[in-house]
């Protein structure tokens, strides 16, 4: 299986929309968001407008399977945060999460040159926690209570990654580059 990124396109934003709304992507995040078509194409030419977001769309064989980003990029501070979720069940598997992961530090701190890339994951998501220590990340901190979500408190832990903690372990990984 080939992994590639490119940029979201216009066209994507239909497969984005149902994938977001779809229960097994928003139990584990902040929001179960009410989509619309015409909402997603105000947000995707809002993107247009700044160079402190980023998204691509990444594929499997050419088959579109889930969507990365970026946030919050600040190049004063070197630091930014990142997200990503493979919307396409048919091709979630662990070398395709892996494989996102690893390629995007790659692309921020060798490409971008920044220093530290956090995220966020809600502490019942205990797979995903693992997967990103996994990849290198530390848990910071565990905020209880952080996020309210229809009527229920859930504990995030937040996770960091630095340059020098990338560079230091990256050549201990074997994972398929993805070019972002």
């Amino acid at each position: 299986m080939e992994f590639t990124a490119r940029p979201i396109m216009e066209s994507d934003l239909e497969e984005i929309m149902n994938w977001r709304m779809s229960p097994e992507v928003t139990t584990y995040m902040n929001t179960n968001p009410k989509l619309t078509l015409e909402g997603q194409k105000k947000w995707f030419d809002s993107l247009k407008q700044k160079n402190t977001v980023k998204y691509w769309m990444i594929e499997v064989d050419g088959q579109p399977a889930g969507v990365l980003n970026l946030a919050d990029i600040d190049y004063e501070k070197k630091n930014t945060s990142w997200a990503y979720y493979i919307g396409e069940k048919s091709l979630r598997s662990m070398e395709l999460a892996i494989s996102m992961e690893l390629s995007l530090y790659d692309y921020v701190f060798e490409t971008m040159e920044l220093e530290e890339i956090h995220g966020e994951v809600f502490s019942i998501n205990a797979g995903v926690i693992k997967l990103h220590q996994l990849c290198g990340c530390r848990v910071e901190k565990v905020i209880e209570g952080e996020v309210e979500k229809e009527g229920q408190r859930y504990d995030v832990a937040h996770l960091t990654l630095t340059k020098k903690e990338w560079l230091t372990n990256k050549d201990k990984y074997n994972y398929q580059h993805i070019e972002l």
